[in-house]
């Protein structure tokens, strides 16, 4: 029986996949993309998904838990595949070497299918793979992966299809991509049950990677909305004002319910959200102070050092040493 062209489609045929996990990336990502396919194996009696784990040089893999992931080999035990999924996490410019990208390119006509999780979008990149191709990363890289790779065509959502190439914004999206995979092959009721088992919803992948919505229905909806709007405009900031009126509520009434669900005033959390955005920026670009500044909505470098050594207990530039 021949295979369809996409492995986004109905089939009863074995699926085997190869991970190709690199450095630093997160443990939950590596579960997120395989337990849902462990657990869709064991709902459906048979083994319809397989699975080998691969890295850059055939050792184990340090993960930013503190553990090592075993491997079964270096990116050429991938061969056999009919999927190569490339998961990375932090420093990812560090450990996607010349050697493997080269190593990439070569493989990659050899896969049905290819894919990138978090920052496995980077490498696929950088290997020149998703030109003219839709893609997704972590949200909190989408505006340098758009600048870095305008040939290709970058969305915020949590995962994306393109062709042959499929990419997932994190964690929670890897797990989002395989329960829409398995519905795909498999059919929706497999997909509940396996939802089901992690306690879960399953969410499309055209939503966007961060919403409005409330993150803990604790949390007044007023707030949520706020903090919205705080995390759209990190790089220029209204005042607490500006966010109360465009909520339809007063100043004092905006900073109560700041103040009943937050413990801290608005104008206090928006400027926390700037300093952890320039934190991130600094641990994982080289970007200059200047311009992470802008970034992130202060008028000068010596603004954001003195609100960050405030914030942090050391300026920026202790930070960039210990890199």
């Amino acid at each position: 029986m021949a295979k369809p062209a996409t492995i986004f489609a109905a089939s009863q045929q074995p699926l085997s996949l190869a991970l190709l996990v690199l450095p630093h990336c997160s443990i939950l990502e590596v579960a997120s993309t395989l337990d849902p396919l462990r657990s869709a194996n064991r709902h459906l009696g048979t083994e319809a998904y397989r699975w080998r784990v691969v890295s850059p040089d055939g050792g184990p893999v340090p993960l930013t838990c503190g553990i090592e992931l075993p491997s079964s080999g270096a990116l050429a035990s991938a061969e056999g595949a009919d999927v190569l999924i490339v998961i990375a996490g932090y420093r990812q410019s560090e450990v996607t070497t010349k050697p493997l990208l080269r190593d990439l390119r070569r493989i990659a006509p050899r896969f049905r299918a290819l894919g990138g999780i978090d920052a496995g979008g980077w490498v696929l990149a950088r290997a020149g793979l998703l030109n003219g191709q839709r893609a997704t990363v972590h949200w909190e890289d989408l505006e340098d992966f758009a600048a870095a790779f305008p040939e290709i065509e970058v969305t915020p959502d949590r995962f994306t299809l393109s062709g042959r190439y499929f990419t997932a914004g994190g964690a929670a999206p890897a797990a989002d991509l395989m329960l829409h995979l398995i519905r795909s092959r498999h059919g929706p009721a497999t997909a509940l049950q396996v939802a089901a088992s992690f306690v879960t919803t399953p969410r499309p992948g055209t939503e966007p990677q961060i919403t409005a919505t409330r993150p803990d229905p604790r949390l007044d909806a007023r707030v949520a909305r706020a903090i919205a709007r705080m995390e759209a405009r990190l790089d220029s900031p209204e005042t607490a004002a500006e966010t109360a009126a465009a909520l339809g509520l007063s100043p004092r009434r905006l900073e109560q319910l700041f103040r009943e669900n937050l413990g801290l005033s608005p104008a206090a959390h928006a400027l926390g959200l700037r300093l952890q955005a320039a934190r991130r920026l600094l641990i994982d670009t080289r970007h200059p102070l200047t311009e992470i500044a802008l970034r992130t909505g202060f008028s000068s470098a010596a603004t954001l050092t003195r609100a960050f050594t405030l914030k942090f207990g050391a300026p920026p530039s202790t930070l960039r040493k210990t890199r």
